[in-house]
Order: structure tokens, then sequence, then C-alpha cells
């Protein structure tokens, strides 16, 4: 059986079949302004080159952006209720008061507080009121809003409180979407709350985007099941997806970072993938990205849901440049215009890619209007380059380990042989490492809580959390005898009262098939 990768990228659409560990075919289509009809190409082409049946198809891996340009460019978002769990604490900052006036603006800003939460062992801040509940869903029920985001203080702690007050506002609102913060975000009430609300707001956007990859398939006569992959390297099945769109958030360069280490056998390295439009440098930790450890903004909102710690530049293959005297390198991108604007195809636009060809790096289209500049302006140009390029990585890098720099993506031809001090590796089918990294997506689970070990011993805490872990990933299709510990630690927390520990866990498994 085979399995099928896809990566949505802003310039192309990458596609692969793999059959095992080893990869068929890999190929490349332009990214189509309506993304589903370069799907189908990228689909269709590999189908076609292979002459691989449809029955045989056993999966289907995607990686889209879709969520992140709805929330970057303002479009698409639902008008979504914020109900925060908390008086009378936690009430000087409200709910996105440090949101950009625009995004506020495209989910409504519309915004509750009700009382109930929790300290942080478990102990209500407040008892939960079902006739405050019920006048606040009467309330969005006026409002006409159909997608609510629930946060309660402490929630990752303990969560029946966000799970009492959906089914409370359910009664009044049954038809409405509800997004519980305790399932998206870690500890931090405005960056959880924030997360859950940006959640929310794409919930209808997810439904649709969902129905339109089955459709594509179908068009195809695929009937195999289809799979999003999120942004630590593993998949979400449909449902989930839906449930769950932030989780796409930055799964692009997670599943180049996924590809490169699979595609070079590296598990401990500094990846840099070049699109058309920019490169994404992260650094490889055991083959899964580094997470970011702090917060993340994502459309100048702060957030603290997963994420990898990812470094991205205004560098592609489509990059602008202006040749001139001072020279000027980006950030504006001709994208998947390449191909009829760039210089080497007839374009009248000089891009990093002419550079490259005209260098003798690559050997694409028409190398002469490049090479009309002269090799000195060339080399300058591709100094410059290469000094961006070295900046991003050692901005990424944390020892001074000589691991590898891996370079992947269709504009890798930029980056040169050494990075600094740093070998750089750039393997078989580095141009679709990324729809490599979506079709071995596995399936994970992840706790991050604090446990009070005044109750419970260290080890009882750890297995309690391993158990959670566990059972998150089965609910989302991983086999369970597969399933392995990828990565834990628990830190004491000194600053609260008791023995507190916080525990971040997570289990990876295989999709169960």
């Amino acid at each position: 059986m085979y399995r099928i990768g896809i990566d949505v990228g802003g310039t192309n659409t990458d596609a692969v079949i793999m059959q095992g560990d080893q990869i068929v075919i890999g190929v490349k289509s332009p990214t189509t302004e309506d993304v589903m009809s370069g799907v189908v190409e990228s689909l269709r082409k590999v189908l076609d080159e292979t002459g691989i049946s449809n029955r045989d198809v056993s999966a289907v891996m995607i990686g889209t952006t879709h969520f992140t340009n709805a929330v970057v460019e303002r479009r698409h978002l639902s008008r979504t209720a914020a109900v925060r769990l908390c008086l009378p604490a936690a009430q000087s900052l409200p709910p996105m008061v440090d949101w950009p006036d625009d995004i506020r603006e495209a989910v409504g800003g519309k915004y509750w507080m009700a009382h109930g939460g929790n300290e942080f062992d478990g102990r209500e801040i407040s008892v939960l009121d079902e006739d405050e509940l019920t006048r606040i869903a009467n309330e969005i029920a006026a409002d006409r809003i159909d997608s609510v985001a629930i946060c309660s203080v402490f929630s990752p702690v303990n969560d029946d409180m966000e799970k009492r007050a959906m089914a409370t506002l359910k009664k009044r609102l049954p038809n409405a979407d509800f997004t519980l913060s305790s399932e998206i975000g870690r500890l931090g009430i405005l960056e959880r709350e924030n997360a859950a609300i940006m959640n929310a707001s794409l919930r209808k956007l997810s439904a649709g985007t969902v129905a339109a990859f089955g459709k594509a398939l179908a068009s195809l006569n695929l009937t195999c099941p289809y799979f999003i992959t999120q942004n630590d390297g593993t998949l979400m099945g449909a449902e989930f997806v839906q449930a769950y769109p932030v989780l796409t958030f930055a799964s692009g360069p997670t599943n180049s970072m996924r590809g490169a280490s699979f595609l070079t056998g590296e598990k401990n390295a500094i990846v840099a993938d070049v699109g058309g439009t920019s490169t994404d440098v992260g650094a490889l930790v055991h083959g899964f990205p580094r997470p970011a450890s702090t917060t993340v903004d994502v459309g100048g909102v702060r957030t603290n849901f997963r994420m990898p710690d990812v470094y991205s530049i205004a560098l592609g293959g489509g990059t602008i440049i202006d040749p001139a005297e001072e020279i000027t390198i980006g950030p504006r991108s001709v994208g998947y215009r390449i191909q009829t604007e760039g210089l080497l195809f007839g374009g009248g636009t000089l891009t990093a890619t002419d550079v490259a060809v005209g260098l003798g790096l690559a050997d694409i289209g028409d190398p002469s209007p490049a090479r009309s500049l002269g090799q000195e302006k060339l080399q300058a140009i591709k100094g410059k380059i290469d000094e961006m390029v070295t900046n991003a990585v050692e901005r990424m890098r944390v020892s001074p380990d000589p691991i590898p720099v891996l370079a992947v993506g269709g504009g890798s031809i930029l980056i040169p042989d050494h990075v600094g001090d740093l070998p750089v590796l750039r393997p078989d089918h580095f141009s679709v490492a990324n729809a490599v990294g979506a079709a071995i997506g596995q399936i994970s689970g992840e706790v991050d809580r604090i446990f009070n070990l005044s109750e419970m011993s260290r080890d009882a805490a750890l297995e309690a959390a391993r158990k959670e872990a566990t059972e998150k990933a089965i609910a989302a299709g991983a086999n369970p005898d597969t399933i392995a510990l990828l990565d834990q630690e628990d830190v004491p927390l000194a600053y609260l009262p008791g023995n507190a520990t916080r525990i971040r866990l997570k289990v990876v498994g295989d999709l169960h098939e």
C-alpha cells in the first residue's frame, strides 16, 4: 500500500508517494489561488506518472496554510463569544485586551466574565453560577453568535468548570461550536484564552476546508482516509482538525524539518527550508522540531499553545533583488509567478533564483540575462544572501556542537556548502522534503499540567501524565501498540505554595491503518 504526502506552500504545492520508507515519486506544482485545484493537480500528477491504482493508496496527508493565512489576512474569521470563568478574580485585563484592533473587530470583540475558576491546586475560586451562565447564553443568542470560547482560571490543572459551563451554555445554544481553553493552550490565562478565541473563530473555516479536501480527493476517486498535519510533526484526522484548526499553524516548516530528518537520517541538526518566498530555519531535537519555549505571536496576538521554534527571513527562490549599487534583497517575492516574471523564464524581474542560475549553481531556464550583470555583481549579491542565511542559522543555534545544516526546499540551491563552521547536507528529494514530512507523520498526545506532589509521588504523577497523553494519542488515531515516549520534563514550582511541579510530556505512535 502507498501513502501520499502533500504540502501547500505559498509558491508550490508539493506531493510525494511513499511505500514504506521508500519515496516512489515527488512532484511540484504551482500553488493556485483557490488552493484546491493545485492540490488536485499535484495528486493527479503523482498518480498519472506512477500508474498507481487509487485503491492501493491507504492514506493522504495534507499540510496547509489555510488557517494561518486567515488570521494574518483577517479573513474568514467567525464572530466569537469569549466567556471567562474567573469572578471575583482575574478581571482587571479583559479578554482580547492586547489584540490588534482589526483582528478584534474581525471576531466581534464580544466577551463575558462569570463566576468560577480554580487555584493552582484545584481549589475553587468561586462556585459556578448556572443562572449567570444562562443569562450569558441568552445574550450570546441575541447577538447571533454561534462560536464560543470558554476559558477558566487554571483550567489546565482542573478542566471540570469549563466542561460544566459548556454543558450549561449548550442548553440555550445547541447549534454553537465550543472551544475549551484547557484543550488548546498551556498555563498563562491571557495567552491560553487568546488561543481558544482564535481557534473558535476558525471553526467554520475549518469545517469548509476539511470538506473541500474531501471533495478534492473524491474527484480523483480516492476513498482512503485523509489527515491534516499539525505543527508538532504529527497528524490530525478530519474531525480533529475541525475542532482544533489552530494546531495547524506553522505545520509547513515542521513538515520540512521532519522530512529533512527522514531524508538524511540526522536527528539533531539545524534545518534551513528555502521556499519561493521565505526561508524557515529551525532546530531538530531527536528528529522532531524544537518547541518554542515562550509565547508565540500569531497575526499580532500572543498565544501559548504548542508551536515549533522557527525563525523566518524574507529570502526565497522568488525573492526580488535590486542590483543597484546598494544591493537590496526582498522582502517582496514574485512567488508562484516566477515562471512568468523571472529573468530566466523571459520575464523582467531579477530574482534570487536568477542569481543562482547565473552563477552556475543550478541549471534552470536561461542564465544569460542574469550573467549580463557581470560575475562581480552576482558574487556580491550571493555574498549578501549567504550572510542572511548565516545570521539566521546562528540565531537558531544553541550550542557550539558541530551539528549539520540540512538544506531543503526548492530554493535551497541558495544555501552555500558551509554555513559558518557547520557543514551543509542537501539530501535526495530535498525539494519535496515538506511533502515527505507530511507523508511520514505520526500521531501524538501531549500533557502540560501542574501536579500537587503532596497528594501523590513524582512517579505516580509522571505515570498519570503519560496515561493521559497516551489516551489522547489513541483518540486521535494512533496504534496503541506503537506508542512511545518522545519527551518529558518536570519542573518544581518553588513560587507556588505546596509541593507543586509542572509536567510536560509527549508520546507519539504510528497511524492506525
